[in-house]
């Protein structure tokens, strides 16, 4: 019978971990396949490890990794992965907004040969409306930048075959962005579209004036992408034809001293983030430590 592990990165769900097992055990309970539900831990603060280890005193398919300090959710999915014994692999949130019912519809594709099957977001409950918006854009301009084709509404709810996790793992990336290595891969990959829900319990770890978001959208700019050096090699043109027609014309140069300057930080700005990310890559640092593990042989 194969396995299927189920890897959830979080960070203080106390609200939602007793509903989310109950939900993830009546969906596989129909399925023809065994399970284990690997819970990475991302140094919670509230009862969510307390919940989890009376979770597995109930059903011992609920393993705990215990991050050493917080690390991020990519970094939990990895670990998650690194340890994670199935056949396949299914990554996803642990606020119940993806819903669990959808595994089975996965697990049909992945057997039928797709190695990667991705989640369509067709429309986004309980979410506010300009943060909507924003992230679309930002995952338009990731798009149109990429070296490769990004799916726009695809989010961190996927199941990838064994081969492509072992791939994946080999990947040592600082900061790692999910959803496009995962494309980058390749073998054949499907899309399965759903609603996504409202958040069950407790407030986002994403708002949308916070780092997380924005770092997201940096991460996936610079990992497939080197439009923002284009852009600014673009810009440096306009600003040396806009400077000669001012000098022809006798238009004020502190405007244009500001303009130049300007268009000099931003393009030290665009080259900072690709040194940084070369910086952390040869640095060579874990991408996580796992201080315990609870379920594991």
């Amino acid at each position: 019978m194969p396995l299927v592990s189920v890897v959830l990165s979080f960070r203080n769900e106390a609200g939602n971990i007793p509903t989310l097992v109950a939900r993830l055990a009546a969906t596989f309970a129909e399925q023809a396949v065994d399970y284990e539900l690997i819970f990475v831990n991302d140094a919670s603060t509230d009862r969510s490890l307390d919940l989890l280890i009376g979770e597995r005193a109930r059903n011992p398919r609920v393993k705990v990794l215990n991050m050493s300090r917080r690390f991020g959710v990519a970094e939990g999915v990895l670990a998650g992965m690194e340890a994670a014994r199935g056949d396949a692999v299914v990554y996803m949130d642990a606020d119940l907004q993806d819903p669990p019912e959808l595994i089975p519809e996965m697990i049909a594709r992945w057997r039928g040969g797709s190695d990667v099957v991705h989640t369509i977001r067709t429309r986004r409950h309980g979410e506010n409306a300009l943060k909507m918006f924003a992230t679309g854009m930002a995952y338009r301009i990731i798009q149109f930048g990429s070296s490769i084709e990004l799916p726009v509404d695809a989010g961190d709810f996927k199941l990838l075959s064994r081969r492509v996790v072992d791939h994946l793992l080999k990947l040592r990336e600082a900061d790692p962005y999910l959803r496009g290595l995962v494309v980058w891969l390749g073998y054949p990959q499907v899309f399965v579209p759903y609603e996504r829900e409202a958040r069950h319990a407790g407030r986002t770890h994403f708002p949308f004036f916070s780092r997380n978001p924005w770092k997201t959208f940096a991460l996936g700019l610079t990992t497939f992408s080197f439009m923002p050096i284009y852009a600014c090699l673009a810009l440096a043109a306009a600003g040396l034809v806009l400077a000669a027609v001012l000098a022809l014309t006798s238009g004020p140069m502190a405007g244009l001293l500001v303009f130049l300057w300007a268009l000099l930080m931003g393009a030290v700005a665009v080259v900072g983030v690709y040194v940084i990310r070369i910086y952390k890559d040869v640095r060579g640092r874990p991408a996580f430590i796992v201080a315990s593990r609870v379920g594991f042989e």
